[in-house]
Parts: C-alpha cells; sequence; structure tokens
C-alpha cells in the first residue's frame, strides 16, 4: 500500500496536520468501502493542493496504487467534452442554440418530439434514450469502430421524449455532440479536446490512449467464480483477465465513443480540470471566460436521477446541502470515479477507484472539503 503527497515537504504545521487529516480520511474510506485501489487529488485554481493514494493499482503483482496511475475516466470525459464545446461557442464557432441538423445534415429529428440543440445535447434535454454501453469497449491498441459509431447513432439518436423537457441522462448526446463538433471543426473530436482542453490546462497524462511509460490501474470487478463465464460472454473477447484475490481483474481496454467517456489519465490531470470550473472571477481562466464556467456549474435541468448543467449535475437530494457543490461520475467495468468542485470554496477533488462497485465517494468529498486547505 502506498501514500503520495503534494507538495512533497508541507512547511507550516497546519499543512501537516491537514496532509495528515487527508491521508487518515483516505484509509478509512478506502479499507471501509473495500476498495483494491483509490487514487485522490485536491485542487483550486492556483494547483495541486494534495494527492495521495492507497491500496493497490495491481493485486496480482502487489504494485501500490499511485496518483500518476493512469485510469480510464469514463463519463468523467463529458467535462472535457463539455468545455471544449462550450469554448467553441464562445469563440463563434459554434452555436449551442440552432438545431443540429445545421451542422449535421443526415441528422434525422423526431416530427412528434422535436429537433435537438447541441446544448440540449449537453444537458440531457434532448429526449435521448440511453443504452447500455456494455459493448462500446475495445482491447487496447485496437482503433475506434466507425461503424460501431454510426450504428448506435442510427439506432437511438432520434429523440424518443420532447426535447427540452426536463433532464434525462443519455451517453447518446455526448455521441451527437463530439460529431456537431468534428462537423464545425474539420477535427476529430480527440483533436478538439486536446486543443481546447488538455493542452491549455497542461493536462500531459491524460488522453484518449495509454500512454506507453506511464503506469496503470487494473480494472477489477467483486464477482463469484460461476458468473465469470457470462462476464466473458458480455464483454468482448480478451478483456476479462485472472482471479486475484476473490476480484475478476480487466485487461486494458479503452472507449468506443471518444466524446462521452474516451479520456484515459492520472487523477492529478483530472484534478486540474475540475478546479478550472471552482474558479472565482480573480482567478486566472485559461480555458473559458468565467461567465461561461459559471454558466456551465449552473443547474438549470430538472430531472432524475440527475439534475443538470452543462457537462455538470448534482442529485435532486443534494440541491440544499452546503456549501453547494456540483459533481460528474465516471463508473464502468472495473473503475469507479467521481469529481466534485465546491465554487464557493474554490474547491475541486476527484477520487478514481479501481472498483466496479459503487463506494463511499460522498463521504470522502465530505470529509475531505471540511478541511482547511486555504
Amino acid at each position: 500500500m502506498s501514500t503520495e503527497t503534494h507538495p512533497a515537504n508541507p512547511t507550516a504545521d497546519s499543512d501537516k496536520l491537514t496532509f495528515h487529516r487527508a491521508r487518515q480520511i483516505l484509509t478509512d474510506v478506502a479499507r471501509a468501502s473495500k476498495l483494491p485501489g483509490v487514487s485522490i487529488a485536491v485542487a483550486d485554481p492556483q494547483g495541486i493542493l494534495f494527492s495521495a493514494a492507497f491500496g493497490f493499482a495491481d493485486l496480482a503483482h502487489r504494485r501500490p496504487a499511485s496518483v500518476h496511475d493512469q485510469y480510464p475516466w469514463f463519463s468523467m470525459t463529458k467535462i472535457a467534452t463539455a468545455t471544449a464545446a462550450v469554448r467553441l461557442h464562445s469563440e463563434g464557432m459554434l452555436d449551442l442554440d440552432v438545431p443540429i441538423g445545421t451542422y449535421l445534415t443526415r441528422y434525422r429529428p423526431s416530427a412528434r418530439h422535436g429537433h435537438p440543440t447541441t446544448r440540449q445535447l449537453l444537458t440531457h434535454t434532448a429526449g435521448l434514450a440511453n443504452p447500455l454501453p456494455i459493448r462500446w469497449v475495445r482491447a487496447d491498441g485496437q482503433p475506434e469502430d466507425q461503424a460501431l459509431h454510426d450504428r448506435i447513432v442510427a439506432r437511438y439518436g432520434t429523440p424518443r421524449r420532447t426535447v427540452g423537457a426536463y433532464g434525462a441522462y443519455s451517453n447518446i448526446g455526448y455521441l451527437l455532440a463530439a460529431d456537431v463538433m468534428e462537423a464545425v471543426t474539420g477535427q476529430p473530436i480527440q483533436d478538439c479536446v486536446r486543443d481546447a482542453v488538455l493542452h491549455p490546462l497542461r493536462m500531459d497524462s491524460t488522453g484518449f490512449t495509454y500512454q506507453a511509460q506511464a503506469p496503470r490501474s487494473t480494472g477489477y470487478m467483486r464477482l463469484s467464480r460461476p458468473l465469470e463465464p457470462l462476464l466473458r460472454l458480455v464483454l468482448p473477447g480478451g478483456l476479462v483477465g485472472a482471479r486475484v484475490a476473490g476480484h475478476t481483474s480487466l485487461r486494458p481496454f479503452l472507449l468506443s465513443g471518444a466524446g462521452f467517456g474516451g479520456l484515459v489519465g492520472s487523477v492529478v490531470d483530472a484534478a486540474k480540470l475540475a478546479a478550472a470550473h471552482a474558479a472565482a472571477p480573480a482567478d486566472p481562466h485559461p480555458v473559458l471566460p468565467h461567465a461561461d464556467i459559471q454558466r456551465m456549474r449552473a443547474i438549470t435541468a430538472a430531472g432524475k436521477p440527475f439534475d443538470h448543467g452543462i457537462g455538470w449535475f448534482r442529485r435532486p437530494a443534494d440541491a440544499k446541502r452546503t456549501p453547494p457543490f456540483v459533481e460528474h461520475y465516471g463508473t464502468g467495468v472495473g473503475f469507479w470515479n467521481a469529481m466534485r468542485i465546491y465554487p464557493d470554496q474554490r474547491l475541486a477533488m476527484v477520487a478514481m477507484a479501481n472498483t466496479t462497485s459503487k463506494w463511499d465517494v460522498d463521504g470522502l468529498f465530505t470529509q475531505l472539503r471540511a478541511l482547511p486547505w486555504h
């Protein structure tokens, strides 16, 4: 097991106490949640305040978890995609409020339910279905299958409910938003996100493929042995690995559909992105004007199970908690991640764990938030 902190050598006694308490909170939550491994980072718009890891990134080889481990981001990618889209809008390249058929000439709207805008795609108010993306994964090293993308959009891309009525989470909306962004820029969505978000925020350890020389976290499922054959049938061939310490391991994979969930990278990089969205007017804004940041994190669309802003969401039951926050999860086979921002405190935090099981990330964030970071 390992614990790493940043800054490496806190000088003030108060900083040392905060870091010690943060490490203990992480240890307690990770043990109570029975996580194989977890990496966390706390940041503000000026930089990383704290980062740590606990447990193991690789149970078979007993390799300790690290803040440098690469994790699949899954749907936390949507924050990066939405940020890139809003930046294109800010720069005058994309109008978020015109029907998406303006840019996607082959798009089929619904005569009954309406024609969504890109803003409605980003706020999950486009009336779209949300099929489980179980087989939207591929082995590391395999290229994306454009035919798969086209089939998914053709089958699910037309609204099934009234456009603009309420928020209903949909990965399809972000597949279509990525198509819109590609149409207006002439670039793949991967390049749009790199140019608009990753590079300006110096997210150098994050991209849409694994970096060969950087460590990776292995995904695990707490699955009974008799169910493993079913998992092998459900997932593409070769992704299910060995059984280790009561867990079923997964070999490295990537998601097809870069705009909705394709990023892979470190918890520290994820915290840089989250911290950019926790900024106050006086903070530097390398990606978006502060007014756009405020618009993105404003929850404007009521829905179930989340109320939505642009990218960010919040459970209705959390709307009256103080200080207020918005968040996003990134969950899928082998991993359960989350990022949360507290704008009133200019504070962001991210946790990435190599387990499919839901765990007490709310307890972790709530306790970390209460520490004296500033």
